[in-house]
């Protein structure tokens, strides 16, 4: 995954939250479709086998680029130093506020998609420079217990 703003590697490398974007079983969905259209054409005569070799492999290849893509721009990663969402990294330190932060009409979306992807509940960020910007998970709820630690108290500058 290579953030779009960071480039720095984090100081400790450990992982506090993560959401992966897909795993790998619906690889299997077009070997076992193959398989059984070659099971229901062996009950009413021969079997082609290499049309539903071809068929079990060439869906299994577009599922493995349907998998790594949403592994890319669906995925959730926490550490000490940052949150990744898809393609984009956010320093954790820009973070002000993740807590009852109401979300603006037209907020920025995190990660590089113009909207929250599908399944995925929005959590509004509260950044250090007073703009809101929308970070996603499946589970926002243990997103926010991640980032507690991390963020520190914050105070607008009222001057």
């Amino acid at each position: 995954m290579t953030p779009a703003t960071v480039t720095e590697p984090d100081s400790d490398g450990v992982t506090r939250y993560a959401e992966l974007g897909s795993t790998w079983w619906p690889v299997a969905w077009g070997p076992v479709f193959a398989l059984v259209g070659a099971v229901l054409e062996a009950l009413t005569g021969p079997v082609h086998v290499l049309g539903w070799l071809v068929v079990g492999v060439a869906l299994a290849i577009l599922t493995i680029v349907w998998v790594q893509a949403r592994r890319r721009v669906c995925s959730v990663r926490l550490t000490h130093d940052t949150l990744y969402l898809g393609r984009e990294g956010l320093p954790v330190a820009r973070i002000a506020e993740f807590e009852e932060v109401g979300a603006p009409l037209g907020a920025r979306v995190l990660g590089g998609g113009w909207t929250v992807p599908k399944r995925f509940a929005e959590l509004p960020l509260r950044l250090r420079d007073d703009t809101v910007v929308l970070a996603w998970a499946k589970n926002p709820d243990a997103l926010r217990a991640a980032l507690r630690p991390l963020v520190g108290p914050w105070e607008a500058d009222t001057s």
